[in-house]
């Protein structure tokens, strides 16, 4: 496996950007059922294959218990007003004892124990769904905070895609039109960290690039050559892995010395930022060679 450097701003055109929203939310209802497709497909050709087959089972389990759930129950207007006057985002990361969470966490539990997997994440997962609901938001805690502990990192895994339908439920209720930056690498829906940037070529959108929340999913506009982690626009460069085509690169920042990818979903247009980060793990052993650390929050490969 060949490196290959960029040390000048990515070379990638840029100049067809058009004026894209600042904003896209998700739509539950079919993102989870897309990204268990995309795995399958990615997994076809993939030494990783077993690995990204479980995690397109658990992508399907996402998308099979939304049907029946509660209506998700999103900010009043007086909450929303207030997360715009103080610029905060408007969907509150604590404070989840409700009880769709609490349907939600046991129907992915429940539905996750069909999925063929190897012997520790089925012992992860029959001491998470045993566990009692205090037990259950401590690890929900954990993982908002973006800290998984290295004993527990698969029980934190179905933890976290259980918050995924939650907050992607509650992120697709807000307007997008009225979302507006909250600070360098926060998601102004939710506050959760970016799990990458992608280049895309949504019609409107043609060669911009969006963060995608590792959270709600909820995707928004940054603009390219500039680091995701703390803003800087000094010292930015790419690394890549030979021959893979061009469609995924480390972006990295030698003032905050970190790492995020960035995927280019115009070259490749079936690009999802969950499905290609698990896929692209060679990248993430890569730079684990260099000096620098990846930012944002990737749980899917926290174990690697």
């Amino acid at each position: 496996m060949k490196r290959k450097d960029a040390a000048a701003p990515d070379p990638t055109a840029i100049g067809d950007v058009s004026s894209p929203p600042f904003a896209r939310l998700p739509d539950p209802a079919s993102l989870f059922s897309a990204r268990s497709q995309r795995l399958r497909q990615l997994a076809e050709a993939s030494d990783l294959a077993p690995y990204l087959n479980f995690v397109a089972g658990l992508s399907a389990a996402q998308h099979d218990i939304q049907a029946g759930l509660p209506p998700a129950e999103g900010p009043n207007a007086a909450a929303l007003t207030r997360a715009r006057e103080f610029e905060m985002p408007p969907l509150h990361r604590h404070g989840m004892e409700g009880k769709a969470l609490n349907t939600i966490f046991d129907r992915l539990f429940a539905a996750a124990d069909a999925i063929e997997k190897p012997a520790p994440a089925a012992a992860a997962l029959a001491r998470v769904a045993a566990a009692d609901r205090q037990a259950r938001l401590i690890l929900a805690d954990n993982v908002l905070s973006g800290s998984l502990p290295a004993d527990a990192i698969g029980e934190h895994i179905f933890v976290w895609a259980a918050l995924q339908v939650h907050f992607a439920r509650l992120a697709s209720l807000l307007e997008a039109k009225k979302l507006t930056p909250v600070a360098d690498g926060v998601c102004p829906s939710c506050g959760g960290k970016p799990m990458s940037s992608m280049v895309v070529g949504w019609p409107g959108s043609h060669g911009a690039r969006f963060c995608s929340c590792s959270l709600c999913c909820t995707y928004w506009h940054y603009v390219r050559i500039k680091c995701v982690l703390c803003g800087s626009t000094k010292g930015i460069s790419y690394r890549e892995i030979e021959d893979e085509g061009g469609t995924v690169k480390a972006e990295t920042c030698d003032e905050c010395h970190g790492w995020t990818k960035i995927f280019y979903q115009d070259k490749a247009p079936a690009t999802d930022p969950v499905a290609d980060d698990v896929a692209s793990l060679g990248l993430d052993l890569l730079m684990g060679e260099g000096p620098y650390r990846r930012g944002g929050f990737a749980p899917l490969l926290a174990g690697f």
